[in-house]
Parts: structure tokens; C-alpha cells; sequence
């Protein structure tokens, strides 16, 4: 899941990068006023800012949203790892064993 919406959010940033280079800055409606011929786009001579600035609200408010859910990914990723439940003790190490000295090993001679 985690992955899926970090998709997206990549997904999103591009398409937001790519629309807000696409529109016109305040400066380019006074050119358009003397005849820069935006009555002949596909959106009209005020559909198309319209329908941009619209479109560019709509994919920052989903990245807002897939910002907020990978935040909470990571926060639950955060406190499992440094939670109480995932705690625990280390093993006590075995101290080699040691022959008895009144006994001896099978490789030493007597």
C-alpha cells in the first residue's frame, strides 16, 4: 500500500510541475490583450486558465492527501521499530565448557 501511494505522489508532483509550467504568468494576459489571439485556443480566451488553474487545485489537493497518508506510513513504520513490543533481549552468551580437573579429555595424553 505504502508503495502504491508513494507512486502516486511521484505521479502527482510531475503532473503538478508540468501544469504549473503550462499556464501563463499574470505579465502574459496584457500581450493577449492586443492581439495575441487567445480567443482561438481549444478552451476560449478564458477557458483554458480557468480549466488549468482548476486542474492544478485538484492534484495539489490529492498531493496534499498522499503526503499526509506516507507521513502516517512512516510514523507507524517509526514507532514499530522503536516500540515495546518489538523489544528484545539478547540471548545470555554460553560460557565454553570447561573439562573437569579430575577428569581427562580424549585428546590428551596421559
Amino acid at each position: 500500500m505504502q508503495t502504491f501511494v508513494l507512486v502516486v505522489h511521484i505521479i502527482l508532483a510531475v503532473l503538478m510541475i508540468v501544469l504549473i509550467l503550462v499556464q501563463h504568468g499574470k505579465g502574459a494576459d496584457a500581450g493577449a490583450s492586443f492581439g495575441g489571439g487567445g480567443a482561438a485556443t481549444v478552451f476560449g480566451a478564458s477557458g483554458s486558465a480557468n480549466f488549468l488553474t482548476r486542474l492544478t487545485a485538484i492534484l495539489t489537493a490529492l498531493f496534499f492527501v498522499t503526503s499526509l497518508s506516507l507521513a502516517v506510513f512512516a510514523k507507524k513504520q517509526t514507532s514499530d521499530a522503536y516500540g515495546l513490543k518489538t523489544v528484545q533481549t539478547a540471548p545470555q552468551p554460553i560460557a565454553p565448557l570447561q573439562p573437569n580437573s579430575g577428569e581427562t579429555s580424549p585428546t590428551t595424553p596421559k
